[in-house]
């Protein structure tokens, strides 16, 4: 058997589901979530508990502007084993954002 160099190239580094940070902000990737008029909705590793309030990072994919928000996880249905879809109804958006939010969920990204 021959050693083995640990990879340091940072490529596995990068999150393929949502994460979140210490401050409770959900990172969302646009490849696993999908977006409503009113919320969004993604599936996680791990259970959260309904009427969890977190801010919400989204990007837009085209143009990578950002929407932040405030959401609270209205379900969360699954296991451990397969992971949880869970949904989110997001509050106190800005007109503006409201808008962006609604042309996305119309938009091929839903």
């Amino acid at each position: 058997m021959s050693a083995s160099t640990l990879d340091t190239s940072g490529v596995f580094d990068v999150p393929s589901e949502p994460t979140i940070d210490a401050d409770h902000i959900l990172h969302l990737t646009p490849d696993n979530t999908l977006i409503r008029r009113n919320g969004i909705e993604f599936h996680y590793g791990q259970e959260l508990t309904p009427w969890t309030e977190m801010t919400v990072d989204l990007h837009d994919p085209h143009d990578g502007s950002e929407i932040k928000a405030t959401g609270v996880v209205v379900s969360c249905k699954g296991d451990r084993h397969r992971g949880y879809d869970v949904s989110m109804v997001l509050m106190n958006l800005t007109d503006t954002n409201r808008a962006r939010l609604s042309l996305l969920a119309y938009s091929s990204l839903a």
